[in-house]
């Protein structure tokens, strides 16, 4: 689930970074308390990496989309 996320919020939805990065330490955590139990961590890793770069995509785009929208508050208010 953890990887479908991570894909889904580079594909589809950015906001779904932030949700696939939290799972995927939460998961992590759980396969290093009981190791044994599970076998698919380098899903759960992979997952967690997509995650963490749709969530740095998702801050940069919300930066930039900020930086613009003053830019063009402060040029449309010096006319």
């Amino acid at each position: 689930m953890i990887l479908v996320l991570g894909i889904l919020s580079i594909v589809v939805c950015g906001l779904l970074g932030p949700v696939a990065w939290y799972m995927g330490n939460k998961a992590i955590k759980e396969i290093d308390a009981n190791p044994s139990a599970y076998s698919n961590r380098g899903n759960v890793q992979a997952g967690r990496i997509i995650g963490i770069v749709a969530s740095c995509i998702l801050i940069f785009v919300v930066v930039v989309y900020g930086l613009l929208a003053i830019a063009l508050i402060a040029g449309g208010s010096s006319s």
